[in-house]
């Protein structure tokens, strides 16, 4: 056999998964849970292991609330806002589209129009302190939360009010946000999810032409998962150390 191994295999599709505990914390209105946001770029999908919720979206379907409990699975597309609701325990895995780019900054909170508007005023608000105590990050995360639930209250009833212009409004703002960051997704997706694109492509050909070449690439891979959990916008995050040299 040959004695040096293939390159261990990226993930499946360029994709990222990581685990999630639904904020519990109470909102002004009532409800628990994470900071409404939508992503640019790249497609999201929740696969529920525990507790019970709801995922609040707007889309351009309009205004609309799914279920969530042990066993649902859920997904959306860019453009989608979407708030999660902890109504008990809300545990799930999320699995997101071109890996690299949500941690990037693919995502767009709904904070107030007035911040929207002003590029280093929403990058403050939406930036967690580093290098601070758990307690520190989790207070700024919720203030970042309700910040975000403030302009989702206002979207919420401009979409009701107005209709799908009220969201496109939004999208055209979330365009502008993440305008400077586009060149470096670009380097990012092209190293990750065209990569496997590609090698799927050349797989095709040789396969269609009677060749095994691709299958030489064999590999597995694995991943240990990192102790304690980061603030995300909607709950406490677990995530998986990649073994790869």
């Amino acid at each position: 056999m040959n004695s040096q191994p293939p390159p261990a295999p990226g993930f499946p599709g360029g994709t990222a998964v990581t685990a999630l505990r639904v904020y519990d914390w109470e909102s002004g209105d009532g409800l628990c849970g994470g900071s409404p946001h939508l992503h640019t770029v790249s497609s999201e999908a929740y696969v529920v292991t525990a507790g019970t919720g709801e995922v609040h979206t707007i889309s351009m379907a309009g205004v609309q609330v799914h279920g969530l409990a042990a066993g649902s699975l859920v997904w959306f597309s860019p453009g989608t806002v979407h708030r999660l609701v902890n109504t008990g325990g809300l545990t799930l895995n999320v699995i997101m589209s071109n890996a690299g780019l949500p941690e990037a900054g693919d995502a767009v909170l709904t904070f107030p129009h007035r911040i929207l508007q002003e590029p280093e005023l929403y990058a403050n608000h939406a930036a967690l302190p580093r290098e601070a105590a758990e307690n520190e990050v989790a207070a700024a995360a919720r203030r970042r939360r309700d910040l975000a639930l403030e302009g989702y209250a206002e979207l919420h009833t401009s979409v009701l009010r107005e209709g799908i212009p009220a969201l496109q409004e939004f999208h055209r703002a979330a365009a502008r946000l993440v305008r400077p960051r586009v060149g470096h997704w670009k380097e990012l997706w092209a190293a990750t999810v065209q990569n496997q694109v590609t090698a799927t492509e050349q797989a095709l050909r040789e396969l269609a032409e009677g060749s095994a070449a691709s299958l030489a690439g064999a590999a597995v891979a694995s991943a240990e998962q990192r102790a304690g959990e980061g603030f995300g916008m909607c709950g406490r995050l677990t995530t998986w150390e990649d073994s790869r040299p």
